[in-house]
């Protein structure tokens, strides 16, 4: 299920009047909460991300605890709902299991040391099984802001990659998502004007570019800004789809 589609502001955003900004304040379809996803089965569950909308997020599922969450990168809006999580371990006098590269550990410990009082943290750089699945992570180009990773997870067959922050992605880079059946790709706009260098994720247009490249069964943009608007028809190719909050995905 996504948690949210939105990108590192969200949408509304608080000093916009645009007529996207203006349909989500009225709890429209466009109100996009930071992206996050959660994955449910019989093998037990998980939260990819734990943005500053994670308590929302957990009020709108009627949900009191999450015990395992992965984290992409040590931006705010993948890691703003820390403290708070690990505020809901402390009073219920349980670990929450957090999973990520090693340098981002790193990160997210020098901007919340107290953390690893009440989360476990696990460095996941040679890969991981969670939940029945196989999962790899690979450092991905994240434009000026640096670097984010991406996540290749497998099960029974079934194969498919999170990969909400980046842009620009090198030859190598691109690899991992070959032979997908799903592709979760952040996507901020849907085509982005500034110049290259203060850029941070692909657009829509440049995106459908690397889909053509790269051919999944399924594709799903999320991360989208304020610039998206999901009423509008953007002519998108079979089998690639605007994600929305709330939206459940079948995998397998």
């Amino acid at each position: 299920m996504f948690w949210g589609t939105g990108d590192a502001m969200g949408v509304p955003r608080v000093y916009c009047d645009c007529e996207i900004c203006d349909e989500a304040r009225q709890q429209g379809i466009n109100r996009r909460y930071r992206s996050s996803v959660l994955l449910e089965g019989r093998e037990g569950s998980f939260l990819i991300d734990c943005g500053p909308d994670w308590r929302k997020a957990m009020e709108r599922k009627g949900l009191r605890f999450i015990e395992h969450i992965v984290v992409t990168h040590a931006h705010f809006d993948h890691i703003g709902g820390l403290p708070e999580w690990a505020d809901s371990c402390r009073w219920l006098n349980r670990r929450g299991q957090l999973y990520a590269p090693q340098e981002v550990i790193d990160m997210i410990v020098r901007q919340y040391p107290w953390l690893a009082a009440q989360l476990d943290m696990h460095a996941i750089d040679q890969g991981f099984d969670l939940a029945g699945w196989h999962i790899e992570g690979w450092k991905v180009f994240h434009g000026k802001n640096g670097y984010s990773y991406a996540y290749r997870l497998s099960k029974q067959g079934y194969v498919w990659v999170y990969c909400s922050d980046a842009i620009a992605l090198s030859e190598e880079q691109k690899e991992p998502l070959r032979g997908l059946d799903l592709l979760i790709l952040g996507t901020s706009f849907y085509e982005e004007k500034a110049e290259f260098s203060t850029r941070s994720v692909y657009d829509i247009k440049e995106a459908l570019v690397l889909l053509q490249e790269v051919q999944p069964k399924r594709a799903l943009f999320t991360h989208m800004s304020h610039d998206i608007d999901l009423r509008r028809d953007y002519a998108l190719p079979e089998g690639v789809e605007l994600a929305y909050a709330g939206q459940l995905v079948e995998l397998g």
